[in-house]
């Protein structure tokens, strides 16, 4: 038995199979160009976080080069230091946060110190129980970064002392 139909004339179907690969493969370049799109966002913001966060940590080693924030003039626990504080001589900043240090074109940092509590020293100090208190801090650091990121660490410490 023949086939009824029969197909003798197949002008232009390679022109339809290219125009199909080449629809498909331009919906395979946006795929890719979105996604790449995507990953080059995610980078960046990643970035502006690493860096807010280095300059919350650049905060922390602010404080422990400035005792005056962690030292006898600040045992109370109502009161909160604030910093960066460069005055000479000392005066403290106990009202507001005061504006961002810079520490490059594209961070800076600002913070607080709070004292908490006195306390027995930890045990592996060094230091007698019945001679010396350990006098707890918290600190707030903020860390900031480009396109207003912001990454804030805190970090509770104590200082040795009579």
């Amino acid at each position: 038995m023949k086939p009824k139909f029969k197909m003798e004339n197949e002008n232009g179907s390679v022109m339809v199979l290219a125009v199909v690969l080449l629809f498909l493969l331009a919906l395979l370049g946006m795929a890719a160009l979105s996604t790449s799109s995507i990953e080059t966002q995610i980078a960046g913001n990643e970035l502006r976080h690493e860096l807010a966060y280095y300059a919350a940590e650049s905060a922390a080693a602010y404080v422990a080069f400035c005792p005056h924030l962690y030292g006898p003039d600040n045992i109370r626990a109502d009161i909160r230091h604030y910093f960066p504080n460069n005055t000479t001589p000392y005066v403290e900043i106990t009202t507001h946060l005061p504006p961002a240090q810079s520490i490059s074109a594209t961070q800076s940092f600002n913070g607080q110190v709070q004292y908490q509590h006195a306390s027995s020293p930890p045990r592996g100090s060094g230091c007698s129980a019945g001679e010396y208190k350990a006098y707890q801090y918290t600190m707030i650091c903020n860390g900031y970064a480009p396109d207003n990121t912001a990454e804030r660490i805190v970090v509770g410490f104590y200082r040795i002392g009579f």
